[in-house]
């Protein structure tokens, strides 16, 4: 995937990116795979807000994507590569041999009339889904799943993957994009390959509209609200806030642990950011 940048003809285009969408093949969905995606702007069913700084953006319509992958050794062709405006990653559309037409999360090197399969039969290969504990040590893989047939949960957004790197007893023990080694059943599934899209990460948007678009509302700073609204609030001109950063409720922003005592830490065999 290329980047494009434009002359800078606006103080807002100095700095702008865009992807050039060399991979897309098809600019129009499925259509029996579209679903409606209604909006919250991050209130709850009591209308209050307990998601700040989301609303507007524009309309989407939500694609249907089969993170399961259960139709289990049936192989399909990949029909078209699209643009998911939900998620970092692309999507592929395949068209199975018995007919049925399903969306997946599209690999780095997935191409039109690839074929994939799902399933203990399945080779080793870009796009094909398999239970982690029957792909080769040091395989890279994404859309892996926490508890067999749960649906992928693991490294699903652009340009991530986990690493196989040992298999002990029923478990294989994965590294996580963060560094964090984690244990997860070697009958859970996982797709072969890294999520593609990866240059998603350098993209600039360039300017504040562009996260509007993507129904991102300004953030605004503690201290330059008043004391009603904010701890570090209020103040005769410029303040620094005059305490420790914290939140609105006045919970500690910075160095706070807020990871909780769960039974999940027992997959956990080497933390995240853990200093050498």
């Amino acid at each position: 995937m290329g980047i494009k940048k434009f002359k800078p003809v606006t103080p807002s285009m100095r700095f702008r990116t865009v992807p050039t969408f060399e991979e897309i093949t098809s600019t129009r969905p499925e259509k029996a795979l579209l679903t409606a995606l209604r909006k919250s702007g991050g209130r709850n069913n009591k209308g209050r807000v307990t998601a700040r700084h989301r609303g507007g953006g524009h309309k989407r319509f939500y694609r249907l994507i089969d993170f399961k992958r259960e139709k289990y050794n049936i192989p399909a062709r990949v029909a078209s590569i699209e643009y998911d405006p939900n998620r970092s990653s692309y999507i592929a559309l395949l068209h199975y041999v018995d007919g049925e037409k399903r969306y997946i999360l599209a690999p780095e090197g997935l191409k039109v009339n690839d074929s994939v399969m799902s399933g203990e039969k399945a080779e080793i290969r870009n796009g094909n889904a398999l239970p982690v504990g029957m792909a080769p040590l040091g395989t890279f893989l994404h859309n892996v799943e926490l508890l067999p047939g749960r649906g992928g949960r693991i490294a699903r957004g652009a340009g991530t993957y986990v690493q196989l790197v040992a298999k002990e007893g029923e478990f294989a023990h994965l590294k996580m994009p963060s560094g964090e080694v984690r244990l997860v059943k070697q009958n859970c599934l996982g797709t072969i390959g890294q999520v593609g899209n990866a240059d998603h990460k350098n993209i600039s948007l360039g300017k504040a509209g562009a996260s509007r678009w993507r129904g991102r509302r300004p953030h605004n700073r503690g201290v330059t609200m008043n004391p009603v609204d904010h701890p570090m609030g209020g103040g005769e001109g410029k303040t620094s806030g005059g305490r420790h950063p914290c939140s609105p409720w006045g919970q500690k922003a910075k160095g706070l642990k807020t990871r909780k005592k769960k039974k999940s830490r027992k997959y956990i065999v080497e933390a995240r950011g853990k200093k050498k």
